[in-house]
């Protein structure tokens, strides 16, 4: 059994910046597309971006557009969400995701906070 797990989050001021990592044991990145997802207190999860499976031309959500980067590195077995120019409304717990089948599979998520 395989387990995404993400890190690189913590407390930034707004404008800051932060590297989101997502790993995997036990299985192969570069075989799925890569999706960020961040759920805000009392809010529905909402999808940030995601990448397929070579890195190009990621996609992503209005509100990150020229300010957050997905970018992988296969031959690491990683994937990154670059923040930058945060903004306190980026406060949230982050998670990577993928699909195998008809399963969806996410991390534990990893906290960030952005706040002055």
């Amino acid at each position: 059994q395989f387990e995404l797990v993400e890190s690189g989050g913590g407390l930034v001021q707004p404008g800051g910046s932060l590297r989101l990592t997502c790993a995997a044991s036990e299985l192969k990145l570069d075989r799925y597309v890569i999706g960020w997802f961040r759920q805000a207190p009392g809010k529905e999860r909402e999808g940030v971006g995601c990448i397929g499976t070579t890195g190009g031309s990621p996609s992503y959500v209005e509100s990150v557009k020229g300010r957050f980067t997905i970018s992988r590195d296969n031959a690491k077995n990683m994937v990154y969400l670059q923040m930058n120019s945060l903004k306190p409304e980026d406060t949230a717990i982050y998670s990577c995701h993928l699909q195998l089948g008809f399963a969806h599979y996410w991390g534990q998520g990893t906290q960030v906070t952005v706040s002055s």
